[in-house]
């Protein structure tokens, strides 16, 4: 026997199905990233299997800026399709904010739910400061959640990245990131 109101919703769920039968989806709110719809490929200009690839989790998350440091090829804001020859080893990139930590949660999620191609081997999550200063104790505490499911590195708030420059002393998690990536820092404003 259905529970009272199961057909009411049941129903309202198949309305908006006919309704929008032949249409084309509705960007998601903010016009981020809908982690759990396929995008279409977009190929990654001169990118190979080996490069690591850097996942946008966000727009302005600073995956650009961390592909031009310790090199790589920045992907866009999907997983990368090894079968098509795009990078294999990826890093997901977000902000410190709750918007951008929402989104690299989203992201991971549905790498886990198998909403990503196969082959791809996650390096781990580097989350940019989005402002200088400690994070609120709620911000820390999504974090820790992130740090239970991936491998997460945090990079401080550089001022000269905001004014274009680079930083007069490379902080030590960048350091740790291009090992982790495999890069050598050879005065890209990583170290100086």
């Amino acid at each position: 026997m259905a529970q009272p109101g199961a057909h009411t919703a049941a129903r309202s769920k198949a309305v908006p199905a006919r309704a929008g039968a032949g249409r084309r989806a509705a960007p998601a709110p903010g016009g981020e990233p809908s982690w759990g719809r396929p995008k279409p490929p977009r190929a990654a200009r001169g990118a190979s299997r080996d490069e690591v690839g850097w996942v946008k989790a966000h727009g302005g998350c600073g995956a650009t800026s961390l592909a031009e440091l310790f090199g790589g090829v920045e992907v866009g804001a999907r997983w990368p399709d090894p079968a098509r020859g795009e990078p294999r080893r990826v890093v997901l990139v977000g902000r410190t904010s709750a918007r951008g930590l929402r989104s690299v949660s989203q992201a991971l999620g549905a790498l886990d739910d198998g909403n990503a191609p196969q082959g791809l081997e996650l390096l781990g999550v580097v989350l940019v400061a989005d402002a200088p200063g400690r994070l609120p104790l709620g911000l820390l505490r999504r974090i820790r959640v992130l740090r239970s499911v991936a491998r997460v590195h945090r990079v401080p708030w550089i001022p000269a990245w905001r004014t274009g420059g680079s930083p007069k002393s490379a902080p030590r998690q960048l350091a740790t990131l291009a090992r982790l990536v495999g890069a050598e820092q050879q005065g890209q404003g990583a170290a100086s």
